[in-house]
């Protein structure tokens, strides 16, 4: 009884082998691992490139060649490349996940080849219903042809064939569409695919009578000049991605095994846009969608290129996200901030036309990288109450170079600073605040500060203090009209003169006032938690200009009434020239100002301009 348990429980632990749905797993590829059913033919083409790389690792002087013929649902594949014997058709061919790449003998070649994962003709089974291949090894010139032939249905059969069926060595495969793929081997369509996947192959490759290879490429030719080399780049990117480039950049990496180029795209783009390039492995297309291949800030180039070193995923149609990127993301960064150091030293024309389209993926790369914010200094615009300058010219000229954090901010402050001889820069648009607060870094000396109310302020010629005693009791009931609103009102006197009020607020008097609104409008616990956060921020503020002839005028009123409908006035009139949103209160304070001044000039007895 022991006996046999022991026997039971061998028996029970003894191995088993996986069995694989070929039909179920031929779905998993197609739906899951592959984008699309082209990927068959670069399948195709990468066992063909491999078999002659393979071979000429041992026979240098062997042919390469690869032909395709397409007709009528069926497409045959013939390579001179290393072949096959009885014996591999079964290891590998029949066993899925093993690859001749892994051989002994070949390991150290191994780099050499583009398939690594064993997957090899299963990817034909996406359009063809039934696989033939008749191989004969270049290794064992004396073994027989044998032929391998697989359904869709995961059986197959192996036999061996006379030497005349393939008197030399390499391999052919035979594929037969299945039930709606017929298309996808259409001679139309093998070409196209071909010269999409295998224009960079090193090998002669042909579809029919015509050569798909266009070597060397683009950007490995000899030209005449310069000139010509651009003209015949931007051509290519057109060809390619459809644009005439502003610029072509070399992207020569030969540590990393990396020859290519980056054009520059002729209009702007979101700097959150994922930038799409085209990756070629030892000349084949791996992927025309590689997005982690540059910087996130290179996000105004696309590239092209081809490389030995970056590993595929096992779809092959995405870059493995490992060291070596990392390492070739940085190093082709580099390609690009030097083309910008160059352009910016001794081609400024073409800079400047660069910058037109592209500033902001420069200040972008300028926020982190201080050589290359010191380097475009000179170049990079920035809106200031100057005009339209960059922050060295800027910096020349004012002691102290302020800033606003917003648009908004900017367009309160800058007419009246800039007549009060302030400089300020807006700093409210994309990346501009950091690069301003990062000027004292690469230009020591430079003072930067940011500009508020009370700077503002400061900067306005105070009113004689008899004069503002005198009008005490229009300020008051100006004070308090406006109160209600978290504003409070000053006199001064400033430039130009046209501008009768200016409103002036900061963040911490917005955030202040926008509590003090949730405080009125929430139950009695929320307000209580509301009112416990009252800070001691300054109040927004109105400022009346007292040079102005519509404030004299208005300051002259004895009507405590009309003075607060003419203050609420020239408040929502600084609002609007400050371009601020407006607050549903401050929106019905302008209608109730516009009625009540057109109820005072229609009154029967409103004074005629000569009793005014």
């Amino acid at each position: 009884m022991d006996s046999q348990t022991s026997q039971s429980s061998q028996a029970s632990q003894s191995p088993h082998t996986f069995q694989v749905d070929l039909r179920g797993l031929v779905d998993l590829l197609s739906h899951h691992l592959y984008s699309s059913p082209k990927v068959y033919l670069r399948e195709l083409l990468q066992n063909a490139v491999d078999a002659i790389t393979a071979r000429r690792a041992e026979q240098p002087e062997a042919p390469a060649r690869v032909r395709l013929y397409a007709e009528g649902g069926t497409l045959r594949v013939e390579d001179s490349g290393v072949g096959l014997t009885e014996s591999d058709v079964h290891n590998l061919l029949a066993t899925i996940g093993r690859s001749s790449k892994r051989d002994d003998g070949l390991q150290e070649a191994r780099s050499d080849f583009l398939g690594q994962f064993g997957i090899g003709l299963l990817a034909c089974f996406v359009v063809a219903e039934r696989i033939r291949v008749v191989s004969r090894s270049a290794r064992t010139p004396d073994a027989a042809p044998v032929e391998w032939t697989a359904a869709d249905d995961g059986s197959y059969t192996v036999r061996t064939l006379p030497h005349e069926a393939r008197p030399e060595p390499g391999t052919t495969v035979h594929l037969v569409a299945r039930a709606g793929a017929a298309d996808w081997l259409s001679a139309e369509r093998v070409l196209s695919l071909a010269r999409d996947f295998g224009s960079l192959l090193p090998y002669d490759v042909r579809v029919g009578d015509e050569a798909i290879t266009e070597l060397p490429a683009p950007w490995d030719r000899s030209y005449p000049s310069p000139t010509t080399r651009r003209v015949a780049l931007a051509r290519h990117c057109h060809d390619l991605f459809g644009f005439t480039p502003l610029d072509s950049i070399e992207l020569n990496v030969p540590l990393a095994g990396i020859r290519g180029v980056a054009y520059v795209l002729p209009s702007a783009v979101s700097p959150a846009q994922r930038a799409s390039h085209r990756v070629h492995l030892k000349g084949m297309l791996l992927t025309e969608r590689a997005e982690q291949l540059l910087p996130d800030w290179a996000f105004f180039v696309r590239c092209v290129l081809d490389t030995d070193s970056l590993r595929p995923t096992a779809s092959r149609e995405s870059l493995y996200e490992d060291e070596t990127l990392a390492a070739v993301r940085e190093a082709l960064g580099e390609r690009i901030r030097s083309w910008l150091t160059g352009l910016a030293a001794g081609d400024p024309d073409r800079l400047a036309a660069f910058l037109s389209v592209h500033y902001l993926g420069v200040k972008s790369l300028a926020r982190h990288d201080r050589e290359m914010l010191r380097t475009m200094l000179p170049w990079l615009p920035f809106e200031t109450t100057d005009g339209r300058l960059s922050l060295e010219e800027f910096a020349q000229r004012h002691p102290v170079v302020h800033f606003t954090r917003t648009v908004e901010e900017y367009r309160q402050v800058a007419p009246i600073a800039s007549a009060q001889g302030v400089g300020v820069v807006n700093g409210g648009y994309t990346y501009d605040s950091e690069l301003v607060e990062a000027l004292p870094s690469v230009r020591p000396g430079t003072v930067v500060a940011e500009l508020d109310a009370d700077t503002v302020t400061a900067h306005l010629d105070a009113v004689d203090p008899a004069e503002e005693l005198a009008l005490s009791g229009f300020l008051s009931a100006a004070r308090a009209k406006l109160d209600p609103l978290g504003c409070d009102v000053v006199l001064r006197a400033f430039h130009p003169l046209s501008v009768p009020a200016l409103h002036l607020d900061d963040r911490a008097a917005r955030h202040e006032q926008a509590r003090a609104e949730a405080e009125e409008q929430a139950d009695d616990l929320w307000a209580g938690i509301l009112g416990s956060l009252r800070g001691s921020a300054p109040r927004a503020r109105l400022v009346l200009n007292h040079l102005n002839p519509l404030i004299r005028r208005v300051s002259s009123l004895g009507d405590r009434e009309l003075i607060g409908t003419a203050t609420e006035s020239l408040y929502g009139q600084a609002l609007l020239m400050a371009q601020r949103p407006l607050r549903p209160a401050d929106s019905a304070l302008l209608n109730r100002a516009f009625l009540g001044l057109l109820e005072w000039a229609t009154h029967p007895n409103f004074p005629e301009d000569g009793a005014r």
